[in-house]
């Protein structure tokens, strides 16, 4: 089997890539490889809340990229409602369903005070900014809403244009429209790329099953399973993927009501926060846990589960403890060393990545699978793109120094322990705890060997890592400074990137 396009993934964003490409030049050839139960998939086990604003942070307007991310999540917020109709279109008969919930209701949790108000304050002023509805909301008078004494909001904000979608229905839609557009789809798993004699382009990829699949462009879009194929590349070319663990319930109404639209807590310090999200009838979706590891656990763990439930009871509504629980789900989210997506081309001709997107992968699909299908079939040079600083072949972007990183890790250390109930008599205060935390991050660093300042979270993974995943990512570290990689071809300034004779079956 040859394809002009491979596309490895059949999540969210890859299955996206492939309809966006094949509605945009029907001609060419584009397979989908993965295994149809999807399994460690963070679109199935997604909550799928289309939020922007709602993930604002002090941080978001204080880098480049950040700012980049914030412009990728506005055109994805801009282009969601037509995304379901397009998709329809495609699969040839009327829209699916896809289950949107609108608006979002973001509350601040006592517990949470101390980060939490600077990102309340960085939502409102970014509404404001950009002239997005944005309505402030009395935290004591959310009649759904009983939160535990101690733990009742002391803010809260609703963001009208916000909300969420079902991502199980919305990838059956994803799923028809790709079969309606002459999608292959291979059901099987990737295990390494096939490369040229010379190693400077990618020509296809090798299945679990042993055949050889060729290829004139392979997308890597295969979400937390992606870092198997980034650690087959040469050293230093493409940073690791790490997996950040999330678990999450759907449950329905025993007592009380259900949220009538999506509640959640602004994005914390290492990602944290909690969200419910309505799934009609009593149903409701409550998640979810962010535990980032350099390597796939075999499940969720315990205590992080419980301390999921706990919030989710506390800080948004007695009445939950009383839910039936219907089903789990647990998925890895694809996170990169420096948090950031890898978009775009990387440094071997023929070699795309879309992936790398954390906790905003569903919001982000629609635009990220627009930018994608413009670099397989437009004239689309390196000068112009808009996401450029997401270039895979990138060193990790540093957004702080490390010395800032140390203290970040410090407060998510005392943000978990303040959220789980800590509470230190009068003549103590936390920084005896907050130093700990802050000699462990520069701990991990001197484990690397080399001075790069990390988000708290990605310091959590190197804290709890082997020898063997930290010499794996030291190693990536110590090859990428030296900037060997950077001599390969990425293509840049070509029609698309499939080479010629391979365009359109030729």
């Amino acid at each position: 089997m040859t394809a002009d396009v491979m596309i490895v993934g059949n999540g969210a964003l890859g299955l996206s890539v492939a309809v966006e490409t094949a509605l945009r030049d029907p001609a060419l050839r584009i397979a989908v490889v993965g295994p149809e139960p999807r399994p460690g998939s963070a679109s199935v086990a997604a909550g799928a809340m289309l939020n922007c604003f709602a993930e604002v942070t002090e941080r978001t307007g204080d880098h480049p990229a950040s700012r980049a991310k914030f412009a990728l999540a506005r055109e994805a917020a801009r282009l969601w409602p037509d995304w379901p109709a397009r998709l329809a279109e495609a699969a040839r008969h009327a829209a699916m369903p896809v289950g949107r919930a609108r608006g979002t209701l973001v509350v601040l949790g006592a517990r949470s005070a101390g980060d939490g108000v600077g990102g309340m304050r960085a939502i409102r002023a970014a509404t404001e900014e950009h002239g997005e509805p944005c309505e402030d909301v009395d935290p004591y008078g959310i009649g759904f809403l009983e939160a535990a004494a101690g733990d009742q909001p002391v803010d809260a904000l609703y963001l009208e244009n916000e909300g969420a979608v079902d991502a199980r229905r919305v990838l059956a839609a994803l799923d028809a429209a790709a079969s309606g557009l002459g999608v292959t789809r291979v059901a099987d798993e990737v295990t390494s790329l096939v490369t040229s004699s010379a190693e400077d382009a990618v020509t296809g990829v090798r299945l679990a099953s042993g055949t050889t699949l060729a290829a004139g462009a392979v997308v890597l879009a295969a979400g937390a399973a992606t870092g198997r194929l980034i650690e087959r590349l040469p050293p230093g070319m493409v940073q690791p993927m790490l997996n950040g663990t999330g678990v999450a319930l759907e449950t329905e109404r025993v007592l009380g009501e259900a949220v009538p639209y999506v509640v959640r807590t602004p994005t914390l310090v290492g990602g944290c926060g909690l969200h419910a999200v309505p799934l009609g009838e009593k149903a409701e979706y409550l998640g979810a846990t962010n535990h980032v590891l350099l390597d796939a656990p075999a499940g969720p763990r315990l205590g992080i589960v419980q301390a999921l439930l706990a919030g989710c009871v506390a800080q948004f509504d007695r009445n939950i403890a009383f839910s039936a629980v219907r089903h789990w789900h647990y998925g890895l989210r694809p996170v990169t060393l420096d948090t950031f997506p890898l978009l775009g081309r990387a440094p071997m001709r023929g070699l795309l990545f879309a992936t790398g997107t954390y906790r905003d992968g569903f919001h982000s699909a629609p635009a990220i699978a627009r930018h994608l299908a413009g670099l397989l079939t437009e004239d689309a040079p390196a000068e112009s793109d808009p996401y450029a600083v997401f270039a895979p072949g990138r060193e990790p972007i540093q957004t702080m120094t490390v010395d800032d990183a140390a203290e970040r890790f410090a407060e998510m250390a005392l943000l978990v322990a303040t959220e789980r109930g800590m509470k230190l008599p009068y003549f103590l205060d936390t920084e005896p705890i907050a130093a700990a935390g802050r000699r462990l991050a520069r701990e991990c660093v001197e484990r690397l060997g080399v001075p790069v300042a990390l988000a708290p979270e990605v310091l959590g993974a190197v804290s709890e890592a082997g020898a063997d995943g930290v010499r794996r990512v030291a190693g990536y570290l110590s090859a990428s400074s030296s900037g060997a990689p950077a001599s390969r071809a990425d293509g840049a300034g070509r029609k698309g990137v499939l080479p010629a004779g391979r365009a359109h079956g030729g």
